[in-house]
């Protein structure tokens, strides 16, 4: 390990030159999500995927950042950024940095993509490309079962220019009154109520050597224009070009003004459904100036907002492909493995009395033996995680259950539990984040129907969103009350736990279920708790105990000692942790940091970042979990949570980190992180410039993706196989990435 040095010149490790724009720190990921799509590696369905996730990325990102941004500028807000851009600034070179890579996403699809697809059986033709009874089919097709859904919209001086709902595609028509000469616009809505591909029957499909095609069919919106004549009976079709429209759509909420904070979102969820103000307008590129111009004036666009498109638009459509049946084209199906010490538990079914029929090993006694990690989705997250809540439901020593809620799934099996447990007479309090983005609307459902069958829900506290990931049941055991909880890195939703990376500990120890106590409290009632036994509580006490954690290893390395810092997050923002960790740099710290997405932290940078590396994993599962690892002089302190380095998660919202406190399962984050630190396959290494470089094996080695490993180890666990990857766990502090 390096050792202390002091520099001999010392800096302002504030200034804006030591940091990356997060704004394009972001478009760097999403350009490595674009690189899978890209990469002959993956299957050629998976490819589909993330070009599919790529665009559906940009979306948000234009109708939340972009948004932001343009309400900034209007606003005439000068505040930089902490790399020193203006608002403006920050516009002008998004644009610049996208507009190459949105070219390139298309070309790769059309020119790429598509004849791969094709060569596969998968054949997405253009309506001009149909034979004439293919043609005949789809045009009948149309007749019955688009028609009557579409409604054509004039524009003219008794018919203004119609809405242009958010992230609808959209045709442009230009018609002719052949008695006089006059031209008319028109608006047509590409319906999202019907598939956006169009299959043709088994007996149309394209043949290849004597073989029909898995699939054949067109878009939508070609049918839709190759039928115009249907909707503009006695006029001439002059042309017609394709559209899509970005609209701004985060939520402008008054929260300290607001007396219903369900009432209140739900209104502001209207206004959105209406849609804020356009953003970004995306057109096919041979779009003539005078349709292109009378777009641009009546949405209040400049051509700045303008993306041209070659090819189809909204990609993200293309998810529809992966429900095809071809597990050639895909990744190996995973099935998520049950944890090796939870198959020890008997399933136990329940008398009308709860009380247990079958005598077997129970989850609770389980949790008493000690402190139980699971990681999905290598490990089974509803044979732990629901199996936990929905046996609390119908324990009948169980006597309350409480629990955030951030984000879940439509018919949630927990929240289906939660209800179960309230049926059951048991005291049950849940607090259901309304402010969750883009969750608002599914969130309010849980909310009130919880609330329906008497469960105590909470909305939310004023000014805070609560991010934090917390279970407590609280159980009658003989002469006294027992309290479990589970913390996590993830939402409580069975579905994207089994694509999202996170990690959760399972406990019944005291000073835990005491801390998730006040936290309960304080989300609840009125606590002004202010120190807590064990966790770390956003916003009360975790950026002075993250500081803290990070100036401990600075003076252990001033001491003579080693000093070394690992990190996993999806997001490192914060400027006072990056000058923190700059400042463990200078002194010597070795510091690893994982981190998914968004990362303003420059490494490698001379007397300031030299010992940082940092590096970003994608791949088939979202890289989610929060992981942080002190080596404390051989003392490893290592904690897991709800919250990333980001001024939101340590400011604005109630987040939760646990200590891990059982050696063995510190051991196993450690040969997690370790795995991730030595990828050579998924992990991308930042430069100091802003860039991302993909890690290669070396030539006497082979290719060792993290999250293949882990699929493999989690395998071998479940089995009982004991000879691991390696024959002893990695020790961070040991491993040598150089």
């Amino acid at each position: 390990m390096a050792k202390s040095k002091k520099a001999a010149n010392p800096k302002k490790l504030s200034d804006p030159k030591y940091y990356l724009n997060r704004e394009l720190s972001w478009l760097e990921f999403n350009n490595r999500v674009l690189h899978e799509a890209m990469d002959a590696r993956t299957p050629l369905l998976e490819r589909l995927k993330f070009l599919a996730i790529f665009c559906s990325n940009l979306d948000e990102f234009f109708m939340v950042r972009v948004a932001g941004l343009r309400q900034q500028v209007e606003a005439k807000v000068s505040t930089t950024s902490s790399d020193g851009r203006t608002p403006q600034q920050q516009l002008e070179e998004i644009s610049f940095v996208l507009r190459p890579v949105v070219v390139q996403q298309h070309q790769h699809f059309e020119k790429k993509l598509r004849p791969e697809l094709a060569s596969h059986g998968i054949h997405l033709l253009d309506y001009i490309d149909l034979t004439d009874k293919q043609r005949k089919y789809l045009d009948n097709y149309y007749e019955e079962q688009v028609f009557p859904v579409i409604t054509p919209l004039a524009v003219d001086p008794s018919h203004p220019f119609p809405y242009i709902s958010n992230l609808s595609l959209n045709l442009a028509v230009v018609v002719k009154n052949p008695e006089t000469e006059e031209e008319f616009f028109a608006r047509i809505k590409v319906p999202k109520v019907l598939p956006r591909f169009l299959p043709l029957p088994p007996e149309l499909a394209v043949e290849k050597n004597g073989k029909p095609s898995i699939w054949t069919g067109v878009p939508l919106e070609q049918a839709i224009a190759h039928n115009l004549e249907s909707l503009f009976p006695g006029m001439n079709i002059q042309e017609y070009y394709t559209f899509r429209i970005t609209r701004d759509a985060d939520l402008a909420l008054e929260e300290d003004e607001a007396d219903d904070l369900l009432l209140a979102i739900e209104q502001e969820l209207r206004k959105r459904r209406a849609g804020g103000n356009p953003v970004r307008i995306e057109l096919q590129s041979h779009t003539p100036n005078e349709v292109r111009t009378r777009l641009l004036e009546v949405l209040d666009l400049s051509e700045n907002d303008v993306y041209e498109i070659n090819g189809l638009l909204g990609l993200r459509d293309l998810m529809y492909f992966l429900s095809l049946p071809v597990p050639e084209l895909k990744d190996p199906p995973w099935k998520p493995v049950v944890p090796s010490n939870l198959q020890r538990i008997k399933e136990t079914t329940f008398s009308p009395n709860m009380q247990p029929i079958d005598e077997g090993k129970d989850f609770f006694s389980l949790i008493r033996e000690g402190d139980l990690l699971v990681h999905h989705p290598y490990e089974s997250f509803s044979a732990s995680v629901v199996r936990f809540i929905t046996n609390a439901a119908q324990d009948a020593d169980v006597l309350a259950i409480k629990m955030t809620l951030y984000r879940t799934s439509g018919d949630s099996p927990i929240v289906n539990a939660l209800i179960k447990a309230a049926e059951n007479g048991k005291q049950v309090s849940v607090l259901v984040e309304l402010k969750a983005r883009f969750d608002e609307e599914n969130n309010i459902y849980w909310a009130r129907r919880l609330e329906s069958v008497g469960v105590h829900v909470v909305y939310g506290l004023v000014g805070l969103k609560t991010h934090s990931k917390i279970v407590m049941v609280v159980r009658q055991e003989q002469e006294r009350i027992r309290r479990y909880v589970h913390i996590g890195t993830g939402n409580y939703n069975p579905k994207t736990a089994r694509i999202y990376t996170d990690v959760g500990l399972l406990s019944c120890r005291e000073d835990l279920g005491a801390d998730v106590t006040d936290v309960f409290n304080f989300l609840t009632g009125y606590s002004r708790q202010k120190a807590y036994r064990k966790l770390l509580v956003a916003p009360v006490n975790m950026r002075e105990r993250f500081l803290m954690l990070i100036n401990r290893e600075i003076k252990n390395v001033q001491n003579g000692n080693s000093g070394r810092i690992v990190a996993k997050v999806n997001s490192l923002v914060d400027p006072q942790i990056i000058e923190s960790l700059y400042e463990a740099s200078r002194a010597g710290v070795q510091i690893d940091l994982i981190v998914r997405g968004i990362c303003c932290l420059r490494p490698g940078l001379k007397e300031v970042s030299e010992n940082i590396r940092v590096i970003s994993i994608i791949g088939r599962f979202l890289e989610h979990s929060r992981i942080f690892y002190f080596y404390n002089n051989g003392e490893e302190e290592i904690f897991i949570g709800s919250a990333d380095w980001m001024p939101r998660n340590l400011d604005r919202r109630v987040e939760v980190i646990t200590p891990i406190q059982e050696e063995d399962i510190a051991k196993d984050i450690q040969e997690i992180l370790g795995i991730m630190l030595a990828d050579n396959r998924q992990a991308w290494e930042l430069q100091s410039n802003g860039s991302y470089i993909q890690r290669k094996p070396h030539e006497d080695s082979s290719e060792a993706g993290s999250q293949k490993t882990l699929m493999q180890i989690a395998l071998n666990k479940s089995t009982n196989v004991s000879n691991l990857i390696n024959s002893k766990k990695n020790s961070l502090y040991l491993v040598d990435l150089t």
